[in-house]
């Protein structure tokens, strides 16, 4: 069985195109290059795999920090709204010897002067606590010694039948508290 039939006219043309003897292809390199592809391949599905983990604890990790740091914002603000409340400023101004004004008065641009002002009404001051200072003369300032206890000098004597004049006296002086910071700044 050894025979090949002979080709003629247009198969003959084309045998000659192929190679005389049936090559063998080498099966090893074949195998060779199919082995390199597979493990060219898991080798990169894991090396992707590993940078998709680390990506995934990163932005686990950035969002926990950014859940903690708008939780102290909030707490933050929370603090800036108690104390700028109106009734937090009130309390911290007359700590701080402040009170309330009166009815203002506004000038026209002509220097004509529109509403009725009225003094602020003084209230007595209390200072206690830390910030308090010992003793206070607004002549003065502060003082750290106590007030002085001397006793004060006799009005001159007048004659007798003379008028009486009353001098006014002077207005009480009011405490005034020492400059402490503010809370929150």
């Amino acid at each position: 069985m050894g025979s090949k039939p002979a080709l003629k006219g247009r198969a003959a043309r084309l045998a000659r195109l192929f190679p005389a003897g049936r090559a063998r292809a080498a099966r090893a390199p074949f195998v060779l290059l199919v082995v390199l592809l597979l493990g060219g391949g898991l080798i990169g599905l894991l090396v992707l795999n590993s940078a998709l983990s680390e990506g995934s604890f990163r932005l686990a990790d950035l969002q926990r920090r950014t859940k903690n740091l708008t939780d102290a914002e909030q707490a933050l603000q929370r603090d800036i709204d108690a104390y700028s409340s109106p009734d937090a400023l009130q309390r911290r101004a007359r700590a701080l010897g402040m009170i309330p004004g009166g009815d203002p008065a506004f000038l026209d641009p002509d220097g004509r002067v529109r509403g009725v002002p009225s003094p602020a009404a003084p209230e007595p001051a209390v200072l206690t606590g830390p910030g308090a200072p010992p003793t206070m003369d607004p002549a003065v300032g502060l003082s750290t010694s106590p007030a002085p206890t001397a006793a004060t000098p006799a009005p001159p004597a007048r004659p007798q039948g003379a008028p009486t004049a009353s001098a006014p006296a002077p207005p009480p002086a009011q405490p005034q508290s020492a400059s402490t910071p503010t809370p929150g700044r």
